[in-house]
Order: structure tokens, then C-alpha cells, then sequence
């Protein structure tokens, strides 16, 4: 199925969503990648608050190019969503419901979107320059000193994933695989 969802990204919005939809983001997604992660995590642990309301959250892993005159963004293509294992369940338990980036996530992230009625969400890896045409703003909002994976918050319109982790424990990398091993019977 394709969805067209806008925000406020809600559970109950993403909670219809399966394994293998494909969805048009429009609205505001925040941009993080494994400092900006850390760095937040640590933020919290010393008592203080993130940079962006992380309820009803999207934060897509890219650490974006420069952008080209009259362009608000460069190349915007997901980094390896691993990277922020560490963090993620952490700001899924706070409200986040939703991730993108690419590949797969280890066995806690699943379980902490299962928990948390979240999402996660497959940007096509190597398309950067045709995802930046999705976003019609970008503003670094925190940690400018990591330049390409400062905190931006990003306002996209009919911005093209895929959904990889459901709500419900759907996972599309086994279900996908299962069905490919299956048919070669």
C-alpha cells in the first residue's frame, strides 16, 4: 500500500502502517546522525533537555552536503541506521515515532519500537540528490559545530520511504527475505 501522511507523525497515524508501504512524508523531520545522537543521549542523562520536542518525532540519519545556491539542502541520503543503535531506544521511549535511515536494526531498537508503537522508515540509499529535492526548508537548530551532522530540522513535502519496522513487529528485511527463500522453492 502507498500512504501520504502528514504531520503531527502520531503512533496512531503510523499504527496502519505494514512492512513494505511506501509512504510520502510532508511536514518536519529532524536530521541526526551518531554525534548529534550521543551528544543528545548525554544531554539527557545530565538533566537537560533535548534540542527539538522529541514526542511525535521523525528524525531521518543524514548528514546532508552542502547546499548549492537557491537550494535549501544538499545531497540528503540515508547513512547505516546501526550507527544509532546505541541511542535510539533511549528517544523511542520519549516519544520519537519515527526513524529513517537504511539497513537493519539490532534486536533492542526492534523491541523499542514495538514498545512504543514507532516506526522505522528505508530512504533509498545512493538517490541523495533526488531526496534533497523533497525538502523545501533546512535550519540547523543544534550542534552546529558538527557541520554536516549538526541538528537541522527539515520541512518535507511528499518526502518517499519506505517502511521497514512496523508498529506491530512487521520487519520487511525477514519477511522479505523469507518470501524471496520461499518462492525459489
Amino acid at each position: 500500500m502507498e500512504y501520504r501522511i502528514s504531520e503531527p507523525f502520531t503512533k496512531e497515524k503510523f499504527a496502519q502502517l505494514k512492512a513494505g508501504d511506501t509512504v510520502l512524508l510532508t511536514g518536519t523531520v529532524y536530521t541526526a546522525r551518531d554525534a548529534a545522537h550521543k551528544r543528545m543521549v548525554e544531554m539527557l542523562q545530565e538533566g537537560g533537555q533535548l534540542p527539538f520536542e522529541i514526542k511525535n518525532s521523525v528524525i531521518y540519519y543524514v548528514g546532508p552536503t552542502p547546499e548549492k545556491p537557491g537550494n535549501p539542502i544538499g545531497s540528503a541520503g540515508p547513512t547505516t541506521s546501526y550507527r544509532m543503535d546505541a541511542y535510539a531506544p533511549v528517544l523511542l521511549d520519549l516519544g520519537e515515532t519515527g526513524m529513517i535511515g537504511k539497513g537493519q536494526r539490532s534486536q533492542t531498537v526492534k523491541e523499542a519500537v514495538l514498545r512504543n508503537g514507532a516506526v522505522y522508515f528505508a530512504a533509498i540509499g545512493g538517490a541523495g540528490a533526488l531526496m534533497a529535492q523533497r525538502v523545501e526548508s533546512a535550519e540547523v537548530i543544534a550542534f552546529e559545530d558538527l557541520g554536516a551532522e549538526a541538528v537541522r530540522k527539515l520541512s518535507v513535502k511528499d518526502f518517499p520511504v519506505t517502511v521497514i519496522l512496523d508498529s506491530k513487529g512487521g520487519d520487511l528485511y525477514s519477511e522479505g527475505r523469507a518470501a524471496y527463500l520461499e518462492s525459489r522453492e
